[in-house]
């Protein structure tokens, strides 16, 4: 019989799995070295003191400063008409003309009746120095000519009725009637709005009453102007409070010398409420885990630390910082998601 030693195979897969284990356990290792020693690339932000402007926002409907339907105030035909859609008229300017040509003529008998009636006037009083008529027929003369007068004075509002004038200047709206059409009263000829300055009407809660106020500056936008900004101030506040809302109507005039604001259109109105001297960070720095938020210092080794923060009051892209970091720190503002604690840090400008 043969004194060969045999390994048994039991043992060669004993070694073998060892020998595995402990090369899967060497390469973990150094995967958790190499990530230790990763260096994430950041931005980062110093905090500082600056001026955070708390806005209340409500939104509004543009009304025009002044509008009013152009209407006629006699059934009666279109004589002509002096204006084309769309058209800027000043104020007084004729806009149509309906058939007035009784009522001119009228107008010219009365001219022509007092005339004479003045002429025979002249005369007898002329005759009356001379004691040559009667003081009874002077007097009857005189209150013939108040008479035609009044008749004229009647004669031309008649007239001045089937004239049709703008009220005050702006911008007209589009016909709806055309020469020849017979218009009645009531019926609506065009629009005119003075679009100089626009009012908005709009509400805002009752506990931001005490910072509001007449001549306060107003900001508005609207989806028609995207990044365009329009000034204009506070006009007038109600007296009273809805019951109901718990808000107060408020009006502001905004200018606008380009016409570019027209009536009934949306707008997004910002007033400064008051401006804070705070902490400010953008709002890609915070972090938020459950209910808390967080933002990653830099210390001077370029590590990154987790640090809970009081976030105050918002608006976009910036939040106020009431406590947790100090004037000075470095915040990471981008790369926040690739951060843990004591991440090794490379700030880039």
């Amino acid at each position: 019989m043969s004194n060969k030693r045999h390994i048994s195979p039991v043992l060669i897969i004993l070694l073998l799995v060892a020998a595995l284990t402990l090369y899967l356990f060497l390469q973990e290792d150094q995967t958790q070295n190499q990530r230790m020693v990763q260096i994430v690339p950041v931005k980062v932000q110093q905090a500082q003191q600056q001026e955070f402007a708390v806005l209340i926002e409500a939104l509004g409907t543009a009304r025009a400063n002044e509008a009013v339907a152009i209407t006629a105030l006699e059934s009666e035909i279109v004589d002509s008409i002096a204006f084309d859609d769309g058209d800027l008229v000043k104020k007084g300017q004729l806009l149509l003309t309906l058939n007035n040509r009784e009522e001119r003529a009228r107008v010219n008998e009365l001219e022509v009746n007092l005339q004479e009636a003045k002429r025979q006037l002249m005369r007898i009083r002329d005759l009356a120095k001379e004691n040559a008529t009667s003081a009874q027929l002077l007097d009857a003369q005189e209150a013939r000519v108040n008479a035609l007068a009044a008749q004229l004075e009647v004669a031309n509002a008649q007239l001045a009725e089937l004239e049709i004038r703008a009220p005050f200047a702006g911008k007209l709206g589009i016909r709806r009637f055309s020469k020849g059409a017979l218009v009645k009263p009531g019926d609506v000829i065009t629009t005119l709005d003075d679009l100089q300055q626009i009012k908005v009407d709009f509400s805002i809660s009752e506990a931001h009453l005490p910072d509001v106020e007449k001549g306060q500056l107003v900001l508005a936008s609207t989806v028609a102007y995207p990044g365009q900004q329009f000034r204009g101030e506070i006009s007038s506040l109600d007296s009273r409070i809805d019951p109901v809302t718990r808000s107060v109507q408020v009006r502001a005039m905004i200018s606008n010398p380009e016409l570019k604001l027209r009536p009934g259109m949306l707008l997004q109105i910002n007033l400064q409420k008051q401006v804070l001297n705070t902490l400010v960070l953008p709002e890609g720095a915070l972090l938020p885990i459950q209910d808390k938020q967080y933002v990653y210092v830099v210390d001077s080794n370029s590590k990154a630390h987790q640090q809970e923060v009081e976030v105050g009051r918002r608006k976009p892209g910036l939040a106020q910082i009431l406590s947790g970091i100090q004037a000075g720190d470095k915040v990471v503002i981008e790369g926040t998601l690739r951060l843990s604690e004591g991440s090794q840090v490379r700030i880039q400008e």
